[in-house]
């Protein structure tokens, strides 16, 4: 379980963070808040109710909070009480954080209030305290009593950040020029407060730089197993060795968010429905939240064959069925009795079932992502075998191949135990194994050398590279290398793509992407950061310094350009032009004769009718012969066995009627479909295949697709909806 947040973030709002300095195009305050808001939008995003903040605007034209009786806490507002910020929250704070018409206000006053806000909250519970404040220092600033402030501070753990705008920072190297006195004062003044504190002060120029760079969340590891690592039969034999162990993950992989589905509310929406997603859910234009939707929820039914029953079909529970599982187009019921004997009864428990040598272990071997098996915490015994365990591995070179069954009842698998010695720490590091049944063997053509057909060996043949190929391709590989490209911090050769500084760009950027919309809902989402993009490809100066040897590397291989396609006119079909100028086709003779599409190779043979054909009328037909195909295919489906290859023969007979301009010939067969499909005309219940054909947008072709096409984009889009 995470650990329990509480954050409280100040905002300078004054009048002078209405200003634009330094040639930036915004204000201070939007471009500070550039930081507040990702800060607060990565805590959103989490959706921990344990993870908690509230917001404290100073220099306000109002002053709302527990102490505004007092002269010295005016101007100070609270915009949100401590508590957990969900995304309606966020948006009303939003409206909130606007320039204000004065100066006064004062920041000491305001990190009291904050002080304050914490400990009524938290109280005496664990808690992680912190308190950030975002000025640009032109307020005034009272220091009186600052020494019990950095007491209570201390006291109650609580980190004091201080990010200010045009701060001077010599070891980021910034410094404002021509700064008024009352700014270098309060400078100091928050400084000599933060330091105090052991907390951290800085400037706005490095926070914004630094949000480009990924966070990486540490999570707490949950145990797989929890048991015995045995060696031997403990159960039979005294002396086997058991030793009480954990396991934990030691990599995990991320995957980016996803998309959630809503659609509006039945008692709101007075029978019309709309589905929509969460990646393209926006608010009203009056910035109205959208109440009125909830999330879909699935229901299924399920039916049989009834001849009595009105339309022939009939409902019946779950509880009714009987598990069946796909054999060809059979259904096989297996009992529940029958099905016991398949499954295998195990017990939870990391058994050692032998040693092998570190150089018979194979990287490809490694099925799963690696965990962690260490002893158990409170067990001192246990911590002193294993660590025996893993010496003696380590010394011999060896490492352990278990069976592991994380709970009773689950199937087992096989996994290699590797030791792990490293200086405040000892573990078994483990990787699953493949099962013989999980090994595919194939054989491949040798790289360097080419066999003949009598067994013959040849090693120079115009598929293998000669000596001079080779040469120049290893000269540009080492003018290319990058382990030495980069330079450390003494200027020294270091390597430029060095893993730690690598990040996923998919989920960085999704986050980027979902974080910005949460605030900016109608304005454009920025370019991803540039750390995500630096290492998409070489870098420029590498590039400059082997152009040479990549032109002897072209020289050497002899690279030509690619010949140019002809583009297609008038239903002629793009063609390789030769180099030579030599008509092929004339060289080879008269085209193939036309010949039936059949069923089991349709896509090739469409294609080659359309080639052979030399009339319109031919390439009508065509397409009927595949549009018959087709619905042979969807009628005859087991289910959806089927679905996937009449979506790809769908889409080839899309493709090429656009090709050929034909559309109309593609948007009759599609609307005929559609009404077959709708009408149950096609062996019954087929609306899963009209859903694919919509998620796979298959509908009619439209002018922006075509120009020979007559309908329009919103027919087309009407086309995918089901009538009333």
């Amino acid at each position: 379980m995470a650990d329990k947040e509480a954050t409280v973030y100040i905002v300078d709002m004054g009048a002078s963070m209405g200003e634009k300095h330094n040639g930036r195009k915004k204000t201070d305050l939007d471009w500070a808040m550039n930081y507040v808001w990702e800060k607060i939008t990565t805590t959103v995003a989490t959706d921990r109710k344990s993870a908690m903040l509230g917001v404290i605007g100073l220099r306000t034209d109002r002053t709302e909070n527990e102490l505004d009786s007092e002269d010295s806490f005016e101007h100070i507002s609270v915009l949100q009480e401590i508590s957990q910020l969900l995304l309606p929250g966020l948006k009303e704070l939003r409206g909130k954080v606007q320039v204000s018409d004065t100066n006064d206000g004062d920041a000491i006053s305001a990190i009291v209030i904050a002080i304050q806000m914490i400990t009524r909250h938290c109280k005496k519970l664990k808690y992680k305290r912190k308190i950030v404040l975002v000025t640009d220092g032109r307020g005034s600033l009272d220091a009186d009593g600052i020494s019990e402030i950095t007491k209570k501070v201390k006291a109650d753990g609580i980190e004091l950040v201080v990010i200010g705008v045009d701060f001077d920072d010599p070891d980021y190297g910034f410094k404002e020029e021509d700064k008024d006195l009352e700014k270098l004062t309060n400078e100091t003044t928050l400084k000599a407060l933060v330091e105090d504190c052991d907390g951290i002060f800085g400037t706005m120029q490095q926070a914004i730089e630094e949000l480009g760079i990924p966070r990486l969340k540490a999570t707490r590891p949950v145990h797989s197993y929890k048991g015995q690592l045995t060696l031997g039969d403990p159960e039979n034999y005294d002396s086997a060795l058991c030793i009480d162990v954990e396991r934990y993950p030691r990599v995990m992989v991320r995957r980016p968010l996803s998309a959630s589905q809503y659609v509006q509310r039945s008692d709101l929406s007075n029978g019309n429905i709309s589905t929509q997603s969460s990646a393209t859910m926006m608010p009203d234009a009056d910035g109205a939240e959208p109440n009125s939707l909830t999330t879909v929820r699935n229901n299924r039914t399920y039916q049989v064959m009834d001849e009595e029953a009105p339309g022939g079909k009939k409902d019946v529970s779950r509880d009714d069925l009987a598990k069946g599982y796909e054999y060809g187009r059979t259904a096989v019921h297996i009992s529940e009795s029958d099905l016991t004997v398949t499954k295998l009864e195990t017990q939870a428990g990391l058994e050692i079932i032998g040693f092998i040598p570190w150089a018979t272990y194979e990287r490809y071997m490694g099925m799963s992502v690696s965990c962690v098996v260490i002893a158990q915490k409170t067990n001192s015994k246990a911590i002193m075998a294993l660590s025996s365990l893993i010496h003696a591995l380590f010394e011999l070179e060896s490492y352990a191949v278990a069976r592991l069954v994380p709970k009773s009842d689950k199937e087992p698998v096989i996994t290699l135990l590797a030791p792990s010695i490293e200086v405040d720490y000892e573990c078994l590091l483990d990787v699953q194994l493949p099962f013989a049944e999980d090994l595919r063997s194939y054989r491949y053509p040798p790289l360097d050398k080419v066999i003949t057909v009598s067994g013959k060996e040849i090693t120079e043949h115009r598929n293998l590279p000669n000596d001079a190929l080779s040469a120049a391709i290893s000269d540009y590989v080492d003018c290319m290398d990058l382990s030495t490209f980069g330079s450390d911090d003494e200027g020294g050769p270091a390597e430029y793509m060095n893993m730690t500084d690598t990040y996923s760009p998919v989920l960085h950027r999704i986050d980027q992407a979902v974080r910005w919309r949460a605030v900016h809902p109608t304005e454009p989402v920025p370019p991803p950061y540039e750390i995500l993009t630096r290492y998409s490809k070489p870098p420029d100066p590498l590039v400059v310094k082997s152009k040479r040897q990549l032109g002897k590397l072209v020289a050497a291989a002899d690279v030509k350009k690619v010949p140019p396609k002809v583009q297609s006119r008038k239903r002629n079909r793009n063609e390789i032009k030769p180099l030579s100028g030599l008509n092929v086709s004339a060289l080879l003779g008269n085209k193939t004769k036309k010949m039936k599409i059949s069923h089991e190779n349709p896509i090739p043979e469409f294609r080659q009718a359309l080639d052979t054909s030399d009339s319109i009328e031919g390439i009508r037909q065509a397409a009927k012969e595949l549009s018959a195909i087709i619905e042979t295919q969807i009628k005859d489906s087991f289910g959806d066995v089927k679905y996937n290859r009449a979506i790809e023969e769908l889409g080839v007979l899309r493709e090429e009627m656009i090709e050929m301009e034909e559309p109309g010939v593609y948007n009759d067969f599609i609307s005929s479909l559609k009404g077959k499909l709708l009408g149950e005309e096609l062996g019954g219940n087929r609306k899963e295949m009209w859903y694919q054909i919509r998620k796979a947008k298959l509908g009619l072709i439209e002018k922006k697709s075509s120009e020979q096409s007559s309908v329009d984009e919103e027919e087309a889009k009407q086309f995918y909806r089901l009538a009333d």
